[in-house]
This record gives structure tokens, C-alpha cells and sequence, in this order.
């Protein structure tokens, strides 16, 4: 078996993490290192490494992904002040899971280019 992620772990529920929406796709958990006052991760239950490694047969996948992205924010009480996505794919932008995830910051103005 291949060796299972960090993500992978938390959406099998050997690892506790603070699950605010799960469905048969998408998983999405309180960051435990957030950089805004709201910081969630939605997360696809397949393991796909990255959105580079996402091919033409992940379409409906992506489009879950985000539309979650979406759900959890209008959830959290961010849809209103407005929240930025994220999705870091690979080492130089950032990803240190190798687990695609979007990352939904928001309660707190934002500022550009996000460095």
C-alpha cells in the first residue's frame, strides 16, 4: 500500500482534527497552524498528489472542491466580508503536504500580492 499523507490519515480518522464538513468527496478541518482568524482546509478524500497531477477524469472532483470551498466559507460567516482560496502545488509554492487542498482564509483584510 502506498504511503498514506498527513490528510489521508485525518480523513480515515486516525489522526483527530476538527472535521467542520465532510461528504462522500470532500473533507475540510480547522488548520492547526492558522494564518487568518478563519483558516480551513478543504480536502478531496482521493489522494491526489497535487492539482498538477489532476487530469480530464478530475473534473467533477475540482468542481466539488471548490464548491465546498465555497460552502465552508458561507458556513464559517465569510461569504459576506468576502475570502481568498488558495491552492499552493508544489515545494516553491509552498506545499508541504503532498495531498491536494485548498486552503479558505478569511476574517481579516487580506493583502496583495500574498507574497
Amino acid at each position: 500500500m502506498a504511503h498514506k499523507t498527513l490528510f489521508t490519515k485525518i480523513i480515515d480518522g486516525e489522526i483527530p482534527a476538527k472535521v467542520v464538513y465532510r461528504d462522500e468527496q470532500i473533507v475540510a478541518i480547522q488548520d492547526i497552524n492558522p494564518q487568518a482568524p478563519t483558516h480551513l482546509l478543504v480536502i478531496p478524500v482521493k489522494p491526489l498528489p497535487s492539482l498538477a497531477q489532476a487530469e480530464a477524469g478530475d473534473q467533477a472532483l475540482l468542481g466539488a472542491l471548490l464548491l465546498a470551498a465555497h460552502r465552508v466559507a458561507e458556513q464559517a460567516g465569510l461569504a459576506a466580508g468576502g475570502y481568498r482560496l488558495v491552492i499552493n502545488t508544489g515545494a516553491h509554492a509552498g506545499q508541504t503536504v503532498p495531498h491536494l487542498h485548498v486552503h479558505v482564509l478569511g476574517g481579516r483584510p487580506m493583502a496583495w500580492p500574498p507574497g
